[in-house]
């Protein structure tokens, strides 16, 4: 005779969402992942951030079919007793599958091959440049194509991470040192920590990375009450210092941007650096290591001081488009301040993010992520697919009564500088003695 089937409630669920008790449900049963937490190809953010809860379209979208087999040896043997499906994640789950049943996972296109054709044939360019022309303009021009191939090598380092780009793991490892760490000097295991936290909880102020800037940028009055960051375990503090420079970011944010890479450089080996469990740590530091014996190698070949600071402004400015990329698709749209939940993962996903309106001529140019939307509800879908899928997500959330916004490149700049703006005007007002206009910031603040 069977044993009758346990049951957990939701608030029961909830209860178990810290290290050492960390329990998560999908698709109605209940698994119990407290060790798994410390093995996990995600990382133990995901699991914490999304801990005591209903994760199953999380866990659909970061997840290859392969990956559902392993579920078994973590179920405690109880059921959610209040488990519920909403509508539109019926309607998710079935475009996923459908998508599935199309192969669209495993079709990657030839995109990698020509990406790293051109990554290849851009590093000669720069490198014979550098060394065989007496031209300051040649020189100039190097640096400016240097930071193009960082720029590509992103692009490849990024999908690298969400799915395998290679024909198998190994190849796929060996492509993400390659084009991350010892191209562009930015640690694959930093970004997909950061990046992972980021799907799983887009433009959350307290959970979500990507919009915590502070001290340089504040997207929301949010973050004047000094919120505390998840990621980082700290508060964010709004002092003096970082009300003046918020009061000035819509101004400061282009120049910024030029330099930005520099923050990715010092995130990668100060988590490297770290106590925090970093699976292949020696492969990261040594392709760092290779990024820092090539690059400033290649600058010191330049002629004189000048013209090597040139050549590293160029690569840096030019690299600098990417992450004005990456902030148009989130800073202008809605935040909130709270944990993730996994019970309405295509409404988060949809409401924090923006496409970017463009021809197919420009996809190489934005790495696909001009399909963002697409990107966030698919993760694992190599990118040479969004466009095709794009008129099927869009009737989706049509249905749903969902945003689906999109813009065009120089719109989408003018969208991120007018919020960084009403931020930086808020900010000001903070300085005056005066009361807060509650009014103006009930209109104008996000979420």
């Amino acid at each position: 005779m069977a044993e009758p089937k346990r049951y957990v409630t939701s608030e029961e669920l909830k209860t178990h969402n810290k290290p050492g008790d960390l329990w998560i449900c999908i698709q109605g049963k209940v698994y119990d992942v407290s060790e798994w937490m410390k093995t996990h190809p995600g990382g133990d953010l995901p699991l914490l951030n999304l801990a005591g809860q209903d994760v199953t379209d999380a866990y659909v979208a970061l997840h290859p079919s392969t990956a559902w087999q392993y579920l078994d040896k973590f179920f405690n043997g109880y059921y959610l007793k209040d488990y519920a499906v909403s509508e539109i994640s019926k309607d998710y789950r079935k475009l996923y599958f459908e998508f599935t049943k199309m192969g669209l996972f495993e079709k990657k296109g030839h995109g990698v091959l020509i990406s790293m054709v051109v990554i290849a044939m851009m590093f000669s360019v720069c490198v014979y440049g550098v060394l065989f022309s007496e031209s300051a303009f040649v020189h100039l021009i190097c640096g400016g194509l240097m930071g193009f191939l960082w720029i590509q090598s992103g692009w490849l380092g990024h999908d690298s991470g969400h799915y395998q780009i290679m024909m198998d793991r190994k190849f796929n490892r060996f492509a993400q040192i390659l084009t991350g760490n010892c191209l562009a000097g930015i640690s694959i295991a930093w970004w997909k920590r950061n990046h992972t936290a980021h799907h799983i909880a887009v433009n959350s102020l307290e959970y979500d990375p990507d919009l915590q800037h502070i001290p340089v940028f504040a997207v929301s009055s949010k973050f004047f009450d000094s919120l505390t960051s998840k990621y980082y375990e700290r508060k964010l503090n709004f002092d003096s210092i970082t009300r003046f420079l918020v009061s000035y970011q819509h101004l400061t944010y282009y120049p910024v941007m030029c330099v930005a890479r520099l923050n990715l450089f010092a995130q990668s080996f100060v988590l490297l650096l770290s106590n925090t469990k970093v699976p292949n740590r020696g492969q990261e530091l040594f392709g760092l290591l290779v990024f820092w014996i090539w690059y400033p190698l290649l600058v010191s070949c330049l002629p004189n001081w000048s013209e090597r600071v040139m050549f590293v402004l160029a690569s840096f400015s030019v690299t600098g488009i990417q992450h004005v990329q990456f902030t148009l698709n989130h800073f202008s749209s809605t935040v909130y301040v709270g944990e993730p939940s996994g019970n309405d993962w295509f409404e988060k996903q949809t409401n924090g993010t923006l496409n970017i309106t463009c021809s197919s001529f420009m996809d190489w140019f934005h790495g696909g992520l001009q399909f963002q939307i697409e990107h966030h509800l698919f993760p694992r879908l190599p990118r040479c697919h969004y466009r095709k899928i794009s008129p099927i997500v869009k009737d989706l959330c049509k249905k749903h009564g969902l945003p689906y916004d999109s813009a065009s490149f120089f719109k989408a700049n003018e969208m991120t500088i007018a919020t960084l703006r009403n931020a930086a005007l808020q900010a000001r007002d903070l300085t005056k003695p005066v009361p807060k206009n509650l009014v103006w910031e009930a209109v104008n603040s996000h979420g």
